[in-house]
């Protein structure tokens, strides 16, 4: 395989960042950030980049629309575009100050911060200890976590923290004076790993997260492939969303997930995303592919996104 160029959702140090490089941490990859999600989708369609790293959904905020509009794709600018794979990552906030300013750690901090700065996401994330021990202090929203921790790094005077991850304290080489702040211990975030279909180089790297984040349950799941399908439907014909989801079960395919983005074609008409999953046999292998056959009969469009190994599952014993 060629070097690989992969593309996040920057800047540098972000979560995405974060989520690129434990990726393909066991590969010889360039990871290049990128302003915004459609850069990141062209660089894939355009075959500038291998792959690209993208936020999808989030355990404690929801799905990103973000991501899915560019998924669903209205004017036919990423017909290449597939998802090949997925990462999971618990997302840790930490407070965040300049190198050397309380070098006791927490157990010295003396009230003295006046200002903090994170990405307006964090605040919610983080309110049981803000609430403890910030109350009043003023809060700055700024683009990242990330930046946040830049500003700290390079603020000389003012007593400031910045919420972000252990990763981007690293990087711009401030200090972690509490870590994993955040209410919930389980907040996860899901990537969603893009390729161009025709693109040789990405044909054969498998996605591989040895230690799933979420804990699994006390039985052990069998290895499970995902798959995304995104159709519209005739919203005037009675039944026509319970016919294209019945195609689902009646190909042996678990519903694991459905989510909608308006068309923009017509008002009230919606774009549905399903995410269903099976275990991969010599029975259902050309399951999505019927699926897809079936579901051109009952639905305005519909389109195949992609299968992928599921992160969250394993192999049995």
């Amino acid at each position: 395989m060629e070097h690989l160029r992969v593309v996040f959702l920057g800047p540098v140090a972000s979560f995405s960042h974060q989520a690129a490089t434990e990726s393909f941490d066991k590969t010889s990859a360039t990871l290049v950030p990128h302003a915004s999600f459609a850069e990141a989708f062209a660089s894939v369609q355009q075959q500038e980049a291998d792959y690209a790293v993208i936020p999808f959904e989030n355990s404690t905020n929801g799905s990103v629309v973000q991501t899915l509009d560019l998924l669903a794709d209205r004017n036919g600018m990423y017909n290449d575009v597939k998802v090949c794979g997925e990462y999971y990552l618990t997302v840790h906030h930490c407070l965040l100050v300049r190198k050397g300013s309380f070098p006791s750690g927490w157990a010295g901090y003396d009230g003295s911060i006046t200002k903090l700065y994170t990405h307006p996401q964090a605040w919610g994330q983080c309110d049981t200890f803000l609430s403890r021990h910030f109350k009043g202090v003023e809060r700055q929203d700024v683009s990242s976590t990330s930046k946040a921790a830049e500003i700290v790094a390079k603020e000389p005077s003012e007593p400031c923290g910045a919420i972000a991850s252990r990763f981007a304290a690293e990087h711009h080489g401030v200090d972690v004076l509490h870590e994993n702040i955040e209410d919930r211990a389980d907040n996860t975030t899901r990537f969603l790993i893009l390729r161009n279909v025709l693109s040789e180089n990405t044909a054969q790297l498998v996605f591989e997260q040895p230690h799933p984040p979420i804990p699994q349950a006390q039985s052990i799941l069998a290895t499970t492939h995902k798959t995304l399908i995104s159709f519209t439907i005739d919203h005037s014909s009675t039944g026509a969303l319970a016919n294209a989801l019945l195609i689902f079960k009646a190909h042996g395919l678990n519903l694991t997930s459905i989510n909608t983005r308006p068309s923009l074609k017509r008002a009230w008409q919606y774009i549905f995303f399903v995410e269903c999953g099976r275990a991969p046999s010599d029975e259902n292998k050309d399951a999505v592919v019927k699926a897809i056959r079936d579901l051109r009969e009952v639905t305005e469009a519909c389109r195949d996104l992609g299968t992928w190994k599921d992160q969250l599952s394993t192999r049995t014993t």
